[in-house]
């Protein structure tokens, strides 16, 4: 710790605790993820053929995706309106049951589809509450000169996990599928550790004078007003679930590219090698100017990475697998850039008081676009083929990004990170994210 500034995040021993539970809950989350649907492929295929199994991998997604769809209202209330360390701890005991009962099922060998759809509406339901006050509760623990590097950090924290997560899942599964689900609850169970460190925080005082239903509706009037909020929270929800290749990646590794699940962890590490180099990048090099413009290329280059993963069908075997674990590495280097500029930015100009109604529905958008685009993907893929649904998918997200830069000046208008109350002095050459709501006013 020597070498960190005095005002760096991990000089707190809270903040240090967040980060490693932060971490460890996102990487069993995502691991589980694609465990969940490589299984699930595999056990539908045998009795339903390639068209049904693909099918099953959307109720899987679908099953994951709907808990959030209707608890997204009261969970944002509740982180903020509770002790949102308390709703992290048991949601996470929750996950580690999860994990343990499919994990146990798995090498007993009585796993089944019913039950991992239960356990998928189990997993989702666990997300829909642990997601706002875990997101929310990261600037309750530094203080607030200290705020923009500790959500940067965090922000990092949670897409590497995302990204590296189903990397870790396809390899355990490939050594010992019941050894996935081990890893995943071994990971919610040190991450429910490192939350059960974390002593009491400061949070806004809660607000008894209105009724909770109206309260839960501010977080969505509050995003509804602020067109940069509203801007980058739909960008991701649109672009990417039309892209969602990633979903399609046990299709891929079974039945097209001839892989087996040792391919599919490869696959799957491609995008986690692409966000690791990005974040160790922003690690020593922040990103400081043009934000908003690029956040827009990255998702461009997101949706072009993705045509060329589905491209990979019509390529000779030998060339497939390589342009494919390229794409993917490009796919995870700007899903990386996308999501840092996007997390950061909603985070500083989010006021306490409604940062877990701003995150749960921030959460809603980024869910839809992973389970809610699993479930499209996989259904499209039934409908029309894996390889045309994701050429399709990458298309439209180049399409949407286009369209939104045009419909929200304020992304390309957006120069930097800095909040108006901490943005450094003399910095009159930088526009703030609060600046350009003025001159698009």
């Amino acid at each position: 710790m020597a070498l960190l500034s005095p005002d760096h995040p991990l000089r707190f021993a809270s903040f240090r605790s967040y980060l490693i539970g932060r971490v460890c809950a996102v990487l069993a989350q995502y691991g589980m993820m694609i465990v969940l649907g490589w299984q699930t492929y595999n056990i539908a295929r045998e009795t339903m053929g390639t068209q049904g199994a693909a099918a099953q991998l959307g109720l899987i997604g679908l099953a994951q995706f709907l808990p959030l769809f209707f608890l997204t209202p009261v969970t944002g209330w509740v982180a903020d309106h509770f002790d949102r360390r308390k709703i992290v701890r048991f949601t996470l005991l929750l996950l580690v049951v999860g994990a343990g009962l499919l994990g146990l099922a798995t090498y007993e060998g009585w796993v089944t589809l019913p039950l991992i759809l239960l356990v998928a509406v189990l997993v989702g339901t666990a997300r829909a509450f642990n997601g706002p006050a875990f997101g929310a509760l990261a600037p309750n623990l530094v203080p607030k000169a200290t705020l923009p590097r500790a959500i940067a950090l965090s922000s990092v924290a949670g897409q590497s996990g995302m990204i590296i997560g189903p990397a870790m899942g396809g390899y355990a599964y490939a050594i010992a599928p019941w050894g996935a689900y081990a890893l995943s609850a071994a990971l919610f169970a040190v991450a429910l550790l490192c939350m059960l460190t974390i002593g009491p925080v400061p949070q806004a005082p809660r607000d008894t004078s209105r009724h909770p239903i109206r309260q839960m509706i501010d977080g969505l009037s509050y995003v509804r007003q602020n067109r940069f909020l509203l801007a980058t929270i739909t960008l991701d929800l649109f672009a990417v679930l039309l892209a969602g290749a990633t979903a399609l990646l046990p299709i891929y590794a079974r039945d097209i590219l001839h892989v087996g699940s040792r391919g599919l962890g490869h696959l799957a590490a491609a995008p986690a090698v692409g966000a690791g180099l990005t974040a160790l990048w922003f690690s020593f090099r922040p990103m400081q100017r043009e934000v908003g413009v690029k956040m827009l290329i990255a998702v461009i280059v997101f949706g072009l990475a993705t045509i060329v993963f589905g491209l990979t069908a019509f390529l000779p075997h030998d060339l497939a697998m390589e342009v494919a674990l390229g794409s993917l590495l490009v796919l995870g280097c700007s899903d990386m850039v996308s999501v840092y500029v996007r997390s950061s930015l909603i985070q500083l100009h989010t006021p306490d008081e409604m940062r877990g109604r701003v995150g749960s529905l921030s959460q809603l958008t980024i869910s839809a676009s992973n389970e809610l685009g699993e479930a499209e993907s996989g259904f499209l893929a039934a409908l029309i083929g894996p390889v045309a649904a994701i050429i399709a998918g990458g298309a439209g997200a180049i399409i949407i990004t286009l369209a939104w830069s045009r419909l929200f000046p304020e992304i390309r208008l957006a120069r930097s990170f800095d909040p108006p109350d901490i943005r450094p002095t003399g910095a009159t050459h930088a526009i703030s994210v609060s600046q350009v709501k003025e001159t698009t006013t």
